[in-house]
């Protein structure tokens, strides 16, 4: 009779955290232990349903809807703490998203490529070479970073910059539409399960991806607040930010799958030009689609439209995260990411990691950090004016509008 009366108590609660507008609150922080797999294993099952199916699309559009569903467990994550108007910490995981991304992410495939590659070669490995018809996703990632200026600037975000960012997404896809499909993809790049999914016969491929679309997706729904309260409690336990582990705990666990996929395809050094798109195509995106979100579902909560007013941490979050994007924008400008490049990307990176997880928000690292990188987006831009660089990119993306767009 009490296991039952019991039972239905905790029912009832996690129906209220789910439907309630109201705060999350903290849950105990042992529930990190089931909360946390859970999510894993729904990005997991959401990767390999969207890896089989991107299979049988362009390569451009397959990875812009690759990028979207890998992506899929930040949407809930961000959907929740908007709807229960948790305003300070919206900006937190997005941000930490895309600096885990273009930080740890793009590096990490030059790394697993250069190793391969010199184990094949027999000699280091100097930069990963862009095919031509992927300057459309370092172009875009351009045209988002713009807007993304702008909403800096104003210093919030709301209703009509979600108008304007669903509008540079929906860009983006019509030119992806326009690109011929690439031959440089094969099954034998999936892994073990989307490579059995599509190998099936088509009714069992159908039914597997759709199944496990909703399997992840509906995991997701009813663990993403219980995953966030869960966080809050074990932030609290440890005594660190809770800023600071939602910036960057929930993105280690929603982005690994995507990781997975990068490290995979970048061993096989024909495709790291592909993963590294993968994660460049994430970040527009997450620039777009995932910002565009919270405005929307935070005026639907409110029963208003409404805007996002940032503080000054947040604004500072935003221009660290703005200054990273452009510098790996500018380093991706002439089609190539060289190694001392990753490097750079990887060492500001750690430094700034490190110090925020020892010293929190209270420290200057990020000031510093922020600073850094806009100096060596001007140093690039400099090298870029006096042509000892060239804008490979852009002018890649003329012929290729011309060709196939215009």
């Amino acid at each position: 009779m009490y296991n039952r009366f019991a039972g239905s108590v905790e029912a009832q609660k996690f129906a209220l955290l789910l439907l309630s507008s109201a705060p999350i609150a903290a849950s105990s922080p042992l529930s990190i232990l089931w909360t946390a797999p859970t999510v894993l294993l729904a990005s997991l099952m959401i990767a390999w349903g969207a890896e089989s199916a991107q299979f049988f699309m362009a390569q451009g559009i397959a990875l812009a809807i690759l990028a979207w569903m890998q992506t899929l467990p930040e949407f809930a994550v961000e959907a929740v703490l908007a709807w229960h108007q948790q305003t300070p910490f919206l900006l937190a995981n997005l941000t930490g998203a895309i600096r885990l991304l273009t930080g740890l992410g793009w590096p990490m495939i030059y790394f697993a490529c250069a190793l391969a590659y010199r184990k094949r070669e027999r000699r280091p490995m100097r930069g990963i070479q862009l095919h031509r018809q992927q300057c459309v996703q370092v172009v875009g990632q351009v045209a988002c970073m713009i807007y993304a200026f702008i909403i800096w600037a104003k210093g919030s975000l709301n209703v009509i910059d979600a108008v304007m960012l669903f509008g540079i997404y929906g860009g983006y896809l019509y030119v992806l539409r326009h690109m011929p499909a690439e031959g440089y993809e094969d099954i034998e790049d999936l892994g073990r399960i989307p490579h059995a999914v599509v190998t099936a016969s088509r009714p069992v491929r159908i039914a597997a991806i759709c199944g496990l679309f909703a399997i992840g997706g509906a995991l997701i729904f009813f663990t993403a607040a219980p995953f966030l309260a869960s966080l809050f409690a074990l932030a609290s336990t440890l005594g660190i930010s809770s800023f600071i582990f939602i910036q960057w705990v929930a993105p280690f666990i929603s982005e690994f799958p995507e990781f997975v996929s990068a490290f995979y395809w970048a061993r096989s050094i024909d495709r790291a030009s592909m993963a590294l798109m993968n994660m460049v195509s994430s970040n527009i995106t997450q620039w777009t689609l995932l910002a565009a979100m919270l405005p929307l579902v935070l005026s639907i909560s409110l029963g208003h439209p409404a805007s996002i007013v940032f503080d000054s941490q947040q604004s500072l979050e935003i221009l660290m995260t703005l200054g990273q994007s452009l510098v790996g924008a500018l380093f991706l400008i002439n089609m190539e990411l060289a190694w001392w490049e990753a490097t750079v990307l990887f060492a500001l990176w750690v430094v700034q990691f490190v110090f925020s997880i020892v010293g929190g928000l209270t420290l200057p690292i990020h000031h510093w950090i922020t600073a850094a990188y806009f100096i060596w987006a001007a140093v690039e831009s400099f090298r870029l004016i006096a042509g000892w660089r060239q804008p490979n990119a852009i002018t890649s993306f003329i012929k290729t509008w011309r060709e196939h767009v215009a």
